[in-house]
Formats: structure tokens, C-alpha cells, sequence
């Protein structure tokens, strides 16, 4: 299986920037996976600045708002390196589409469904994923239930991943602090 690394922390922590510098200190074919989607004008801005801040940088993208695992078991057979920032988007972009779309119930088991998916496209992969993630559970309580639900499914994901991960670091600050240290 690939070797996993998870970033996590919260916004503006310093986490992409971390993983991008982890990532590029790794050999050979690197793939960003962007989950983000341009939903407004703003969000069209920050998603034009990350690529410009990886021009140049030995990064190919490719933006998959929802499922990763085709893009993991596809396109990204052929690089070394696997950059997905980040699953908190990824998570929003499931539960919009099956819930507020279809008007089904997205519940933990789906989730947990989706991850499952993931890893088991970089089974066989030789190379490194690295997944960046926002850690949802240090705020305020949400004040109506979708966010709660929402705050709640980043947290499953996280610790299904975080177990499955060989490294897990969160960044604070822009100081990356070891949780599940790399072993040798």
C-alpha cells in the first residue's frame, strides 16, 4: 500500500503549505488532487492563487470534487507522489451531492464507505499519498444540524484515515507537530 501521510490543523494553519514542501521533498512524478470547487467569485480567487503557487513547483493537477477513488486507481497509477487537499472540501462536496441533491441521508457509514474506496485504490501503489484535512473538532459547536452533521463526518473521516495512516502531523502556526510519528 502507499505510504499514507495525514496533515491535519485548522484554517490558515499552515497545512497545505506544509504538505506541498513534504510532497516536493519526495522523488519523481508528482499528482495535486483539488477538491474545491468555485462556487463564487471569491472561492474562484483562492482556487486561481493555489495553482499559481504551485506553478513551477513539478506539480500536475487534476480537480475531482467527489470521487477520488477513480482518480487514485486512474491518473494518479502514474505518479509517485499524491496530494489530496483537501478531504474536509471532499467531505462537503459527498454530503451536498447525496443529501441536498438527491435528498438522501448522508450517514457515517457512507463516509466510512468512501475512505474504504480510497485506500483501496493506492492498495498496490508504491509510492506516497499525502491527504490534508481540517481538524473540525477544536470550535464552538455548530448552532443548526447539517453543520453539526458535517462537523461530525470530517471527524469520522479523519480518525478512519489517521488509523490507517502511517504519519499523521498536525500543523499549527505553521509548526507541523508529529501525532503519529513516521516509523523506520
Amino acid at each position: 500500500m502507499a505510504r499514507i501521510i495525514l496533515i491535519t490543523g485548522g484554517a490558515r494553519s499552515g497545512k497545505s503549505a506544509y504538505a506541498l514542501t513534504r510532497g516536493e521533498a519526495l522523488p519523481d512524478k508528482r499528482l495535486f488532487i483539488a477538491t474545491c470547487p468555485a462556487v463564487d467569485r471569491e472561492m474562484a480567487e483562492r482556487v486561481r492563487r493555489h495553482r499559481e503557487e504551485r506553478q513551477g513547483r513539478g506539480w500536475e493537477t487534476i480537480e475531482e470534487e467527489r470521487d477520488l477513488g477513480k482518480v487514485l486507481a486512474g491518473p494518479g497509477r502514474n505518479y509517485a507522489v499524491l496530494l489530496i487537499d483537501c478531504l474536509t472540501l471532499w467531505v462537503n462536496n459527498l454530503l451536498h451531492a447525496l443529501q441536498t441533491v438527491t435528498g438522501e441521508e448522508f450517514t457515517d457509514r457512507h463516509l466510512v464507505e468512501h475512505c474504504r474506496l480510497c485506500l483501496q485504490a493506492v492498495e498496490d501503489h508504491p509510492g506516497t499519498l499525502i491527504l490534508v484535512t481540517n481538524e473540525v473538532g477544536l470550535g464552538i459547536v455548530p448552532d443548526n444540524p447539517l453543520a453539526r452533521q458535517y462537523r461530525d463526518l470530517v471527524g469520522t473521516a479523519n480518525q478512519f484515515l489517521a488509523k490507517t495512516a502511517d504519519e499523521v502531523i498536525l500543523v499549527s502556526c505553521g509548526i507541523a507537530l508529529p501525532l503519529k510519528p513516521s516509523q523506520p
